[in-house]
């Protein structure tokens, strides 16, 4: 298993100071993202989840999955949560020639384009893989680079359920950017620990709200 941060050092947050880690604030609002969809079926079950305790959060959707299930993006549009750019095919910034990444997020970009007005300027790189050169192009085109405060790491399927709640109880704080996956891979984790992770931050007085 690939090494991770749940909660991410304040030494990194320095040293990456161009991206935006967490949203500072005095009112316990927290910003709850879930990345790599929209996936039926889970995508539907995070949105039911949601609405049930009237929270908002930021969904940072790959390009041909909109394209594969675009009733499924409305709805999420509908619903009033933001929405960012992902790529297209979910692609490693470490893996790929800067121009090849840039098109690939362009390609997301218009796809998204299609369906909002007006263009959405919030990124994440796949993998939180992003090299120098392709995040200083994308600055430049006006796109934020949102990371995370703290990681559930629902994807890592060798932890348990109780484990993803816990990454996420246990480091939250006013102003984190959390990060949930609406995949096929993380459901059994999202599944255990999405509802408990909303029930919790509504019993302790946070706030959801969503990044532009």
């Amino acid at each position: 298993m690939s090494f991770y941060w749940v909660k991410t050092n304040s030494f990194i947050k320095k040293v990456f100071s161009k991206y935006c880690w967490d949203i500072p604030n005095n009112e316990k609002k927290i910003y709850l993202t879930f990345d790599d969809g929209p996936t039926p079926e889970i995508t539907d079950w995070v949105l039911s989840e949601l609405k049930k305790f009237d929270a908002k959060a930021t969904f940072f959707c790959i390009g041909k999955n909109i394209k594969a299930n675009l009733s499924l993006f409305e709805k999420l549009i509908r619903d009033g949560h933001s929405i960012g750019n992902h790529t297209m095919n979910h692609v490693n910034g470490w893996k790929i020639d800067t121009n090849d990444y840039i098109e690939n997020v362009n390609n997301c970009a218009k796809v998204l384009e299609e369906e909002i007005k007006p263009k959405s300027l919030i990124f994440r790189p796949p993998y939180g893989k992003i090299k120098k050169a392709q995040s200083k192009i994308l600055r430049k085109l006006g796109y934020k680079i949102i990371m995370w405060d703290v990681l559930s790491a629902d994807f890592d399927q060798s932890i348990t359920p109780e484990k993803c709640l816990e990454n996420v109880t246990k480091n939250v704080t006013s102003g984190s950017v959390i990060v949930f996956h609406d995949s096929i891979k993380a459901s059994p984790n999202l599944k255990f620990a999405l509802p408990k992770t909303l029930h919790f931050l509504k019993e302790n007085g946070y706030k959801f709200d969503i990044i532009h």
